[in-house]
């Protein structure tokens, strides 16, 4: 994607996550952790899925693409992140709206991979007889080039809206990464039509995604009301609760950091929610689908066992 732009700004300055002096070096040691446990837990499951056979399932394909997007999403973000701590953090106009860009491609894509994973558990639960054709390969093969093809198109719109944009008085983001709400404040252009835009975009990912994870939990909730054994029920939670905390976990972070920009219009508050659904989630979703998990735990063991002492 070319980035043509008439801006007299060639590069930002990016503030970081804070400024105070004596928070630099902890809050840089903290991320730095959280970012080794996302890196290692994500390449871990990662590489679990794939050497183990019996996870070879439509569930843990999604998990497995899950894990590579948050893994990808904590490449993006948190290097820069990192480089505010240590040094005065510039980033070029280029490389701006290319982090944008991936930014907002892995978070549409994650939205549409948990919205699959949604549909996977319906089918696993309500139509367990038909699971294995309705969530043939072919079909988690489709629901994932659907789910890359829509954060791709998401991301454009969000990153063409913006390449438009003119930047000609500050240069200094008050931010540690490019977002769009950063941004639109230090553009000099008018950007009622850019914030339209932007609005509908991620109204559209919400509400199509919120309407489908929706509309199969409550299927799957009227079928485990009809299971009578505690067993079934045990299962039936099991199956769907790693799930459902990963959801409540990036939606609701998600979803609050925009509704208090808003609302209050403070990007300090945003900055502080931000880090939930760019740092904290990532790092989280591994240790939530192998810890609750027997399959994974399984594989790990088998896994270790491998490895020449």
């Amino acid at each position: 994607m070319a980035v043509e732009n008439d801006s007299s700004v060639t590069e930002f300055i990016l503030v970081g996550f804070t400024d105070l002096t004596q928070l630099q070096l902890p809050l840089f040691l903290l991320f730095l952790m959280n970012y080794m446990v996302t890196v290692v837990g994500n390449l871990s499951l990662i590489n679990l899925i794939y050497l183990n056979a019996h996870l070879h399932t439509p569930m843990y394909f999604f998990i497995f693409n899950l894990s590579f997007i948050d893994l990808c999403h904590s490449l993006v973000i948190t290097p820069k992140l990192l480089m505010s701590f240590v040094s005065e953090n510039t980033i070029s106009f280029e490389g701006c709206m290319a982090q944008l860009f991936f930014f907002c491609f892995f978070v549409h894509s994650e939205c549409y991979v948990l919205t699959a994973m949604a549909y996977d558990r319906y089918v696993a639960i309500c139509k367990p007889l038909w699971y294995t054709v309705t969530m043939s390969p072919q079909v988690c093969s489709l629901l994932m080039f659907g789910s890359y093809a829509m954060g791709f198109a998401g991301a454009m719109v969000h990153t063409g809206d913006m390449v438009r944009l003119s930047f000609c008085d500050s240069s200094i983001i008050n931010h540690y990464m490019c977002d769009i709400f950063p941004l639109l404040q230090l553009s000099c252009s008018r950007t009622d039509a850019s914030e339209l835009v932007d609005s509908i975009v991620v109204s559209i990912v919400v509400i199509i995604s919120s309407f489908i994870i929706f509309v199969s939990y409550v299927l799957i909730l009227s079928n485990i009301l009809h299971i009578s054994s505690a067993q079934g029920w045990s299962k039936a939670f099991s199956t769907c609760g790693s799930h459902i905390i990963t959801i409540a976990l990036f939606y609701g972070s998600g979803l609050f950091t925009h509704l208090k920009t808003s609302t209050d219009d403070s990007i300090g508050q945003q900055k502080f929610l931000s880090v939930f659904y760019t740092n904290i989630v990532p790092m989280l979703n591994p240790l939530i689908y192998s810890l609750r998990n027997k399959d994974v735990r399984l594989a790990m063991k088998k896994t270790l066992k491998r490895v020449p002492n």
